[in-house]
């Protein structure tokens, strides 16, 4: 069963995670410039000034999150950010999009033109204080997300309808080249966020089809949940037992936007995720 968890339309919803310790969800509209969230018994916005698309937990009062120029320590209470480290920031043409913190410790990050330019982003790592290329020439970076044991990860380009896995070493680098995951050409989808849930299954929202896709550790599909909204953009595991979904979307490019475009869902998915793993600073 599928509820509306968050009622708030978003242009861009983009970015939700489970703060293990404050057991919250975040997320973001990339667009709108804001940060979200709810509360037990209230709805919560932080404005960002720029295009905000991803964040990682430091502690229970400090948030890195991501923008359009760089990774920033947040501060939830005063909301208040200080740079660790510029991100693109001499490229006014790009911003950030999906990101997710590693097992390691360390925060992934992926960038794109912000008219989605053919190959004009990439993918990063930010780890023991310093960012570093991984991929570059990637057009809509997404489907960043890690093994459970985190020795391998996987990254989307949603316009060229693939996922690609990589294997990581102990320090959570790429240690071979990327190799195709899940080609989905022939189905004509485009693979946008992912996660991976406790038993190292891949879940991957898939933009413009309305539904979120469970692939098997071999690429084989083992589930397909629909939901009412049809740009779908990111699912992450929540709740106090990690067996809840939340899932954000989009009303971007919709001409004929519905109710449900933009909102953010919860779903019982019938597995349960990993916790979202500190980012070290």
């Amino acid at each position: 069963m599928t509820d509306i968890f968050d009622d708030r339309a978003c242009e861009l919803g983009e970015g939700p995670f489970w703060h293990p310790e404050r057991q919250q969800l975040f997320w973001f509209d990339i667009l709108g410039n804001r940060m979200l969230s709810r509360g037990p018994d209230r709805q919560v916005s932080w404005e960002m000034g720029e295009n905000a698309s991803a964040a990682g937990w430091i502690d229970r009062e400090r948030l890195l999150i991501a923008t359009e120029n760089g990774l920033f320590r947040f501060d939830l209470a005063t909301g208040s950010r200080a740079l660790l480290v510029s991100l693109e920031a001499d490229t006014p043409e790009t911003r950030s999009n999906d990101g997710r913190a590693d097992p390691m410790g360390g925060f992934w990050i992926g960038t794109m033109g912000k008219a989605a330019q053919p190959r004009a982003g990439a993918i990063y790592r930010y780890f023991d204080g310093k960012l570093e290329q991984l991929f570059p020439e990637i057009t809509i970076p997404n489907a960043i997300c890690f093994a459970p044991d985190g020795r391998r990860a996987y990254y989307a380009d949603t316009p060229r309808q693939r996922i690609w896995t990589v294997a990581l070493d102990a320090q959570g680098w790429p240690a071979a080249a990327s190799e195709v995951f899940v080609d989905l050409r022939s189905e004509a989808k485009y693979p946008d966020g992912a996660v991976v849930d406790a038993q190292g299954a891949l879940w991957v929202a898939q933009w413009g089809a309305g539904r979120v896709v469970r692939y098997l550790r071999d690429g084989r599909v083992d589930r397909v949940i629909d939901l009412p909204a049809r740009n779908l953009t990111c699912p992450c595991f929540g709740g106090a037992e990690l067996d809840q979904m939340f899932v954000t979307s989009a009303w971007e490019g919709l001409k004929d936007r519905a109710a449900a475009d933009g909102q953010t869902f919860a779903l019982d998915p019938g597995c349960t995720g990993l916790p979202v793993p500190r980012v070290q600073i």
